[in-house]
């Protein structure tokens, strides 16, 4: 277990309840940017929890804007430096595109040749500057689309952290440094992300499906030609399309055989489809 460093964890905690005034929920972490607090079933066999046990040690499925809940984290983990905002949540729907700017990446430029091609510009929002010297821009998403995770997908150094997915708040200290506001853009509220962007940030246009004897084989199909980095992404855009169209059970097993083809445990495809039916309002 990490040394506790007073000074760097009273500090994060007063950066995290800063942000959860602002109603973004938080969650403790590392200096490894990891979530601080170690899964309570870390040696458990059985299906995946996302935090219905209701102890600690989540991650994501942690996050709270409530004030008590996020000091009640922090003095389980006396060891946090900083602290993740969880992105896709209400009232925000947060979407953070992270630009890389190492292995001689350029994803700034990149990011501008996007806009180019797709005519669209970033708005004035959010931005914060990273360690290595990349950047955070936050944007927000509508409340009807769920942004999925992406690595690389948009161009290379071009991350995207969506719904299950966070950001290391400013003000965290890691062991590469310390995450900090672009100056000029810590009042900025968060900006709306571009139509056009935002297609850009979603998986392909639904694949019509048929009545039963085929239902959902276009998601399936979705799901089995998934590359490595696209797997999960693509299991939880498939699940969530099942659920919304009423095939979330009838599909649960045919999706999780597919993932488990594309290299995804058992374990792994039925806590990801389990976490799209919760984000869809539906019991897995």
């Amino acid at each position: 277990m990490a040394t506790p460093d007073r000074r760097a964890t009273t500090l994060a905690l007063a950066h995290a309840l800063s942000a959860a005034e602002r109603g973004l929920a938080v969650l403790p972490l590392s200096r490894t940017k990891l979530p601080a607090l170690r899964s309570p079933h870390h040696d458990d066999p059985g299906p995946a929890c996302h935090g219905a046990c209701g102890r600690f040690g989540h991650g994501v499925y942690d996050a709270s804007a409530d004030p008590a809940r996020v000091r009640e984290m922090f003095a389980a983990a006396p060891w946090a430096t900083g602290y993740g905002i969880a992105c896709g949540l209400p009232p925000f729907r947060l979407i953070g595109v992270d630009l890389d700017t190492k292995s001689g990446t350029d994803a700034p430029a990149a990011l501008r040749e996007l806009g180019l091609r797709h005519l669209f510009t970033v708005p004035k929002t959010v931005v914060v500057l990273t360690p290595s010297g990349g950047r955070h821009l936050w944007l927000t998403g509508p409340p009807d689309v769920v942004v999925p995770n992406s690595a690389s997908r948009l161009a290379p150094g071009i991350d995207i952290r969506g719904a299950g997915g966070y950001l290391v708040g400013p003000g965290s200290r890691t062991d590469h440094g310390v995450y900090g506001t672009l100056p000029g853009t810590a009042h900025l509220p968060p900006a709306a992300c571009p139509r056009a962007l935002l297609r850009l940030l979603l998986p392909p246009p639904r694949v019509p499906h048929r009545a039963p004897g085929g239902h959902g084989h276009g998601l399936v199909h979705f799901v089995l030609t998934a590359h490595e980095g696209q797997r999960n992404t693509r299991l939880f855009w498939a699940a969530c399309r099942a659920y919304e169209n009423g095939l979330g059970p009838a599909l649960a097993d045919p999706l999780t055989e597919a993932a488990r083809h594309t290299g995804l445990t058992e374990q792994e495809a039925r806590a990801t489809i389990a976490s799209a039916a919760r984000m869809t309002g539906h019991r897995p």
